[in-house]
């Protein structure tokens, strides 16, 4: 069920006419004389039976309140009554704030007032700050540097490292089969005469090698130099 609320007077409800009775006798907020607080409170009441007008329960539980309170102060240990007088203060001094700020906002908000919708306005996409003629160009030479090294490096950057010409072992180890065909025998550093680069070199090499490890050519010291020469030339001789 909706709480019905009572305007009475200029009050809109016990925390206001408490407020107002403090500020007309100039009490202490934080710390309030509850007994004269009282007094007052309860005339304010009586003046408003007298007006015939139906009372809030409301204020009627503030009454109550501050007679539990005063009656709390007048025993020997009064902690309790302390603790309550607080709380009353610091409500009272927290609905004062919010008097405040409303009356505040109430000078700038109006319920009469309409407000439209934001129109949509195409945004101004023209840059328009300024900069010195020194920081574009070096932000323009920074912008090309990253640019090239996004771009992907020529056939040249690696012609000194992958770019080889590929030479078969195969073809290399025909070739020093016929140079020792019919029995020839050739100097060992005779073999690699014909080879042009590096690759052409290695490629002779591990033919040399295969030949030996298959047995079909061998290596001979003969006055301080190493003769290669065939196995089985004496069978080739004889075919």
């Amino acid at each position: 069920m909706e709480k019905i609320s009572y305007r009475l007077d200029a009050f809109e409800g016990p925390l206001d006419l408490l407020l107002h009775l403090i500020e007309k006798n100039k009490l202490n907020i934080y710390d309030i004389m509850i007994s004269e607080l009282l007094d007052q409170y309860m005339e304010h009441m009586h003046l408003m039976q007298q007006q015939e007008l139906e009372i809030a329960g409301e204020f009627l539980d503030m009454a109550s309140r501050l007679v539990q309170i005063k009656s709390a102060m007048l025993l020997p240990k009064y902690e309790e009554a302390e603790e309550m007088k607080k709380e009353l203060s610091g409500q009272l001094i927290e609905y004062k704030k919010c008097k405040l700020v409303a009356k505040m906002l109430s000078r700038n908000i109006s319920f009469d007032s309409f407000c439209r919708e934001p129109a949509k306005i195409k945004a101004d996409m023209r840059y328009k700050r300024s900069h010195e003629p020194m920081y574009l160009i070096g932000a323009y030479l920074a912008a090309v540097g990253r640019g090239k090294e996004k771009i992907p490096p020529s056939e040249d950057a690696f012609s000194g490292i992958v770019k080889r010409r590929i030479v078969s072992v195969s073809s290399k180890i025909v070739g020093v089969m016929r140079k020792l065909w019919h029995g020839k025998r050739v100097r060992y550093e005779n073999v690699f005469e014909d080879a042009n680069d590096r690759s052409e070199l290695v490629a002779t090499f591990l033919a040399v090698l295969e030949l030996i490890k298959g047995k079909r050519v061998r290596i001979d010291d003969e006055n301080g130099s190493q003769i290669l020469h065939m196995i089985d030339s004496e069978k080739q001789e004889n075919t």
